[in-house]
């Protein structure tokens, strides 16, 4: 049976996928590869859930999705998103299995098919990876995923209690009726998250993702069904903060927490591009956190966000000493974020531009 810390992880990964759909992210299915040869297919279901193609191996891929938006001069992109709910930081070797799972599917490279129809060219895909966390990660965790592109995104803030004790509650919940039913009749982990998957995606009437897979899905019991649907109910009464990606221009992502999210897209939807100012939160984080207002209407929005500890700290020393690379982090890394927004069928975008010198406690 699985145990109730995997179970945590199991539904936050079903959670923030859910939130990534405001960033034009869509779950995949073993339907969406429209490959007709198997030989060449790249998606397959297993007994317990997705599974991408590597050069060397099939990866399991609980929560992979793909954006609607296709980065200029680049390919679509997909996302491998894992979520870590544990006591303790994730350390190294999650980070660098995630490295190798995303490097062997980038590896899986044919340009076209060849035979006795005409050759044609094969869809390809930039995989990614991004990492969840509940209580952040270690320092070696955080350098190599820095140095590999592994996008780590910090759960722990304050802003995430509500969203953190909303799946605790559910896996405690589920895990004491797995433990009281008779070891045949546990349904698998795959159908605890299907559920759960199928009411998230019910909220924004997308029922496609769940057609192909459902009827071969046994039905769970009221018990069990009955603490993953408050999850859903309670999302969708926004009584949690809400998640976007920001892209800087680094090798990771940010996740922006608010609870208002329509506040920033409306006054983003008017200022498309504009100024922002950031600010060190004086609170008892376990880790300095971020808050990012526009400079002309400090009151139209605010989000929070943490950096990766390394970073961070290059910063904090730029406030004492002068040097090349914070100079550089600064100028560069920190000089503004995109946020893609899926209004409908169209994907807003957005920019926050603020200069070095904003950067304040």
């Amino acid at each position: 049976m699985v145990v109730e810390s995997v179970l945590r992880g199991y539904l936050l990964e079903e959670v923030v996928a859910w939130l990534l759909r405001s960033s034009g992210y869509e779950l995949l299915a073993e339907a969406d590869d429209k490959e007709t040869n198997p030989v060449h297919r790249v998606l397959e279901k297993r007994h317990n859930g997705l599974a991408v193609r590597g050069r060397g191996a099939w990866h399991q891929a609980d929560a992979l999705g793909e954006f609607r938006y296709v980065p200029p001069f680049s390919l679509p992109v997909r996302l491998f998103a894992e979520a870590k709910f544990t006591g303790r930081n994730v350390g190294l070797p999650t980070v660098r299995n995630g490295h190798g799972i995303v490097h062997d599917v980038n590896e899986n490279v044919v340009t076209s098919l060849y035979g006795s129809a005409p050759s044609r060219p094969r869809p390809r895909y930039r995989y990614n990876y991004a990492i969840f966390s509940t209580a952040g990660f270690s320092r070696d965790a955080q350098e190599y995923a820095l140095a590999h592109q592994i996008s780590l995104v910090d759960l722990s803030m304050p802003d995430f209690a509500g969203l953190r004790n909303l799946v605790s509650v559910a896996a405690r919940r589920v895990h004491a009726v797995l433990d009281a039913l008779p070891p045949k009749q546990r349904p698998q982990a795959y159908a605890i998250r299907s559920h759960l998957r199928q009411r998230l995606l019910a909220l924004v009437d997308d029922h496609a993702y769940m057609r192909h897979s459902l009827d071969s899905q046994p039905r769970l019991p009221s018990a069990l069904a009955e603490p993953l649907d408050e999850v859903a109910g309670h999302l969708s009464s926004r009584q949690t903060a809400g998640l976007v990606l920001a892209f800087p221009s680094a090798p990771f992502v940010l996740g922006l927490a608010s609870e208002n999210l329509r506040a920033f897209v409306d006054y983003a939807r008017r200022n498309p591009t504009h100024t922002v100012h950031l600010r060190r939160l004086p609170q008892g984080a376990s880790h300095p956190v971020w808050q990012v207002r526009p400079a002309d209407e400090p009151g139209a929005y605010a989000m929070t966000f943490s950096l990766p500890e390394q970073v961070d700290s290059w910063i904090r020393a730029q406030e004492e000493t002068v040097n090349d690379r914070a100079r550089w982090i600064k100028r560069n890394v920190l000089s503004a974020m995109t946020i893609y927004w899926l209004d409908g069928e169209h994907a807003l975008t957005f920019q926050l531009r603020y200069a070095p010198e904003e950067l304040r406690r």
